[in-house]
């Protein structure tokens, strides 16, 4: 914020593309391995509540398939 920097206002300040690019792909990332959670975590509770599975059969579920999730979308 303290840099005054010259000439044309369409140039704007220099960017560190290397490190834009790190943050973007670490928030795809997140991202990914959140939705595969969540999915996961659906799956779970459905298998829990309206299957015959109960809360330990969810969790199990919801566990497997969240460290399947996790590893498929890296």
């Amino acid at each position: 914020m303290a840099e005054h920097n010259t000439g044309p206002i369409e140039t704007g300040a220099s960017m560190d593309y290397k490190e834009h690019e790190k943050t973007y792909n670490g928030f795809l990332l997140v991202s990914r391995v959140g939705s595969a959670i969540i999915a996961a975590l659906l799956i779970g509770m459905a298998a829990g509540f309206f299957g015959h599975a109960g809360l330990f059969g969810g969790f199990i579920i919801f566990v497997v398939l969240a460290f399947i999730g996790a590893f498929l979308v890296r």
